[in-house]
């Protein structure tokens, strides 16, 4: 019980840094040129490569820290300042996107399986949760697939939620995951703070 009680705020997390559901519009976009038999694999695959991208960060991103030799409350304030930067973007959107809306032939790896799923604040949030208790890498192993897991399933179906929630449906939904990303981020500014003082 006491690790399900671990796995469950550390998927969640992920999950909403991933942010899925904000990212059907974007996954839509970019494959509406795409033959509609060949856009499932295409999402499945780029799913596959984000999952490999976020494993080589669960398992060697400690090394990198320690390489750095990077402390464990600077680790937790620029995490804190990296998820509150992204939940204000998911808040208040800007009006063009940082990605291009046509891409020439399919997507390989860049832009769907990063920067989209594996993002910085993914890989951040990643470093930062080994970082803090290296131990519980199973814990963080777990969690990681659960939420990689949600992910992938939401943006299989990236055309039903479309088409059930529409655009403003998915607005809203991001923006309530955004508020509760700023949430997150500020308590772990604090936390920085606590272990700096």
């Amino acid at each position: 019980m006491e690790i399900f009680d671990a796995i469950l705020p550390a998927a969640t997390l992920l999950f909403l840094v991933m942010d899925p559901l904000g990212n059907i519009p974007l996954f839509l976009s970019l494959l509406k040129d795409i033959d509609e038999h060949r856009r499932r694999p295409i999402i499945l695959r780029e799913c596959l490569f984000a999952l490999a991208i976020l494993l080589l960060f669960l398992f060697f991103g400690q090394k990198l820290l320690d390489f750095l030799k990077l402390q464990q409350e600077s680790v937790s304030i620029s995490g804190g300042i990296v998820l509150f930067v992204i939940a204000i973007r998911m808040i208040f959107p800007s009006d063009h996107g940082l990605l291009p809306s046509k891409l020439q032939g399919e997507p390989f790896i860049v832009p769907l399986a990063t920067p989209l799923i594996a993002g910085p604040s993914t890989l951040a949030t990643l470093m930062l949760m080994v970082h803090n208790d290296p131990s519980r890498w199973l814990v963080w192993l777990i969690a990681l697939l659960c939420s990689w897991a949600a992910t992938a399933v939401i943006l299989l179906s990236a055309p039903l939620f479309y088409r059930l929630l529409r655009q403003r449906g998915l607005t809203a939904i991001e923006r309530l995951m955004g508020m509760l990303l700023i949430m997150i981020s500020v308590q772990m500014l604090l936390n920085g703070i606590k272990l700096l003082l």
